[in-house]
């Protein structure tokens, strides 16, 4: 430099200092020219304005690359503390597109399943149909990225024949408008997990500093990727471990109630409870309300509120459930049929547990099987204690030898005290199962106290009480009730001692006919219920009450009134139902007379008139008159 150089040098440094735009660099040339400077000087200055020009895209170079690093270095911070996948994906697309202030980002995944490559993610696209691009091995920009885990980079992709150009992905990223594209692998160590792209809609070639930005920004990804992955890895495994620990837990605590049960259910079964008690077992466990049937569709124990369900639906449950061995739900309940081999014994009804688990289920299904065990168990026990009443019962009626004593002490061990009025009664039970009609007075018999048995065809039974007549239609209905059949039962007694045991049942046998005859079939009755056939019968005729039960209304008027209604109707009858021959004999109006009668009808019922209460009416005001009426 020669002259007054230096004061221009220090012209270039200012604009260096300040940052000044290129232009302004060519103001120390033109000045010396303008000036008349000698052309040394001016080539001088050029020289230094090239210098200074170089100097400039060296800073400006520099500042960009520090630009770059820290963003970098910020996105590694950024990527780092993110760790869902999805949020790392997306922040890598974003942070592409501002380092290389392109018009499009965007990242494909590796498909394993596939072994394509699938749009995951973009930043500034606008068409769908690039949005769901996916790319086999080669085909494409991407595709090459992909197979060959190498960079690649065009002006203008369209243009480009390095490429396999693909209809579909040419369509699709015309439709987009991109032309120069960048495309860097995602890579774990040697494998290729996906392509990160950056992408403008005009032709622009990129530099080898912008392909190496955005290869440093998909390393930094790819490790980001792959602990995002392991991180949602290692969250589904531990989801994976504490399900698993839970299912554990659930199924430790199923096994502890599934035992509890076992044990309690042992007990019950050694300690001779009962299927009440097995009910109330059942639900401490697995909760609910449960309903015990017996064969026929009958409660025998419940526990809470069970709700009861349709016969029909309740028939077929039991029928499946018999046929599987297992558990069935209908109409909101669980069923378990109870069985022993093919005989169906009854059935329990759990409901309040619309799930159940598969443990409690099993627990339902063991108290099915215990509640089988002892309905077997209590049938054996009664029917031995059956027959040891049977035998003393038989023994009561056809063994007249016998020490009456002994056989009163034989009664008091089974519970029975022959010192208190006792009834007899004999049953014909048309078409019911004998075994379950023995069985059912069996249960009566030990329920009250009493003896059963069967006899020639009959069932027997003896029972506290004293009224036979109202017994026997009592025990007709119930014994009807429960073997679904027409059940006659006559009745007789009261009988005290082990000696007027055989003449009650003798009578009792005797109201049986008469039932039958008279077409009362599926009734019961005493003697003193059959009118006038009963005092035939019986061996111990009850005239006074025959009298009172015909006109006992009609007697307690006349006793109350001070009326003459019972001398009315002998002077009706005598008079062969003539009002006008009744009037004249009573020596009163015959609307008295017709007054009167409505009255007895009001007492005794309107059909006192009939053949057959006449008769007896008639038998009883003979009576009454004999007796001292």
């Amino acid at each position: 430099m020669t002259g007054g150089a230096g004061s221009w040098w220090n012209d270039f440094l200012r604009l260096l200092t300040r940052d000044a735009a290129a232009v302004e660099f060519e103001g120390p040339p033109l000045a010396a020219r303008s000036r008349g400077a000698a052309p040394e000087v001016v080539e001088e200055l050029e020289e230094g304005k090239r210098l200074a020009l170089r100097v400039r895209e060296t800073l400006a170079t520099r500042r960009r690359r520090e630009s770059r690093l820290t963003a970098l270095f910020e996105t590694a911070g950024d990527l780092a503390r993110l760790t869902d996948l999805d949020s790392v994906l997306s922040a890598i697309v974003r942070r592409a597109r501002q380092l290389l202030g392109t018009d499009v980002a965007y990242l494909t995944m590796h498909d394993p399943e596939r072994g394509d490559t699938y749009m995951r993610v973009t930043a500034g696209s606008t068409s769908a149909a690039f949005q769901r691009l996916r790319l086999e091995p080669g085909e494409g920009l991407g595709g090459l990225v992909a197979q060959t885990g190498m960079p690649y980079f065009t002006a203008n992709y369209p243009a480009d024949p390095q490429f396999r150009h693909i209809g579909e992905i040419d369509s699709a990223v015309g439709e987009e408008g991109l032309t120069s594209i960048l495309g860097v692998p995602l890579q774990i160590g040697q494998r290729v997990i996906g392509v990160l792209f950056a992408a403008n809609r005009t032709e622009r070639p990129f530099t080898r500093e912008e392909v190496a930005l955005l290869g440093s920004l998909a390393a930094h990804a790819a490790v980001a990727i792959d602990q995002a992955r392991l991180l949602d890895e290692t969250r589904v495994a531990l989801a994976e471990l504490n399900n698993a620990n839970r299912l554990l837990q659930a199924h430790s605590a199923a096994v502890e109630r599934a035992a509890a049960a076992h044990d309690k259910m042992a007990q019950l079964v050694l300690t001779g409870g009962g299927v009440a008690d097995v009910a109330v077992s059942t639900t401490e466990v697995i909760g609910g309300s449960l309903l015990v049937l017996d064969e026929q569709d009958r409660e025998l124990a419940g526990v809470g509120e069970p709700v009861p369900v349709e016969p029909a639906k309740l028939a077929g449950a039991v029928a499946a459930s018999r046929a599987s061995g297992r558990a069935v739900r209908e109409s909101g309940c669980w069923l378990a049929a109870v069985s022993a081999g093919t005989e169906h014994l009854g059935a329990l009804v759990l409901n309040g547990k619309p799930d159940l688990e598969e443990a409690d289920l099993r627990i339902l299904e063991r108290a099915a099987v215990v509640t089988a065990l002892l309905l077997l168990a209590r049938r054996s026990e009664a029917e031995v204690e059956g027959r040891v009443r049977g035998e003393l019962l038989d023994d009561l009626l056809h063994r007249a030898d016998l020490d009456p004593a002994v056989l009163s002490s034989r009664a008091r061990r089974l519970g029975a005290d022959l010192d208190v009025a006792y009834c007899v009664f004999v049953a014909d039970l048309g078409d019911a199962d004998r075994r379950r009609a023995a069985a059912a007075a069996s249960h009566l018999a030990r329920a009250r106290g009493g003896l059963s048995g069967t006899f020639d065809g009959h069932l027997v039974l003896l029972l506290p009480g004293d009224e036979p007549g109202k017994a026997a239609a009592g025990l007709a209905r119930e014994l009807g009730g429960r073997l679904s059949a027409e059940v006659t039962v006559g009745g007789a007694g009261p009988a005290r001692g082990a000696t007027e045991i055989e003449p009650a049942h003798r009578e009792a046998g005797r109201c049986l006919g008469a039932l039958r005859a008279l077409g009362r079939t599926g009734d019961g009755a005493g003697p003193g219920d059959i009118g006038f056939v009963g005092l035939v019968l019986s061996d111990r005729p009850d005239l006074a009450g025959f009298v009172r039960a015909e006109l006992g209304p009609v007697l307690d008027y006349d006793e109350r009134r001070g009326t003459g209604l019972v001398h009315t109707l002998e002077a009706y009858f005598s008079c062969g139902g003539n009002l006008t021959r009744t009037k004249e004999v009573l020596h009163v109006h015959v609307n008295t007379v017709t007054q009167r009668l409505e009255r007895i009808a009001q007492l005794i019922g309107a059909d006192w008139q009939s053949p057959e209460r006449e008769l007896e009416l008639q038998l009883a005001l003979r009576l009454h008159r004999v007796r001292g009426g």
